[in-house]
């Protein structure tokens, strides 16, 4: 399951699945378009729960607007989008 969602999101700017064992924070993707995920299986129960953590500020919907004016316009999507962090 981390494979499939690993290989989904290989290629977009901004969602990250992070590594095993580590677990999204809001101060790693605070000032930025962001989204980390990191997820658990439980084969007990045939259950995955994933966990994401986004600034709402900036993977909200003003990141969003952007984002999509960007698709809309033929720009790259990335355009005027936070990639880093402001936490250390």
């Amino acid at each position: 399951v981390r494979q499939a969602f690993a290989d989904y999101y290989a290629f977009t700017p901004f969602v990250q699945v992070l590594p095993d064992g580590t677990w999204p924070t809001t101060a790693a993707t605070a000032g930025t378009n962001c989204a980390h995920l990191q997820l658990a299986v439980d084969e007990r129960v045939g259950r995955v729960v994933v966990i994401a953590a986004i600034d709402n500020l900036g993977k909200g919907a003003a990141g969003q607007a952007v984002q999509n004016a960007n698709l809309m316009c033929d720009f790259p999507e990335t355009t005027g989008l936070n990639m880093l962090g402001v936490a250390p």
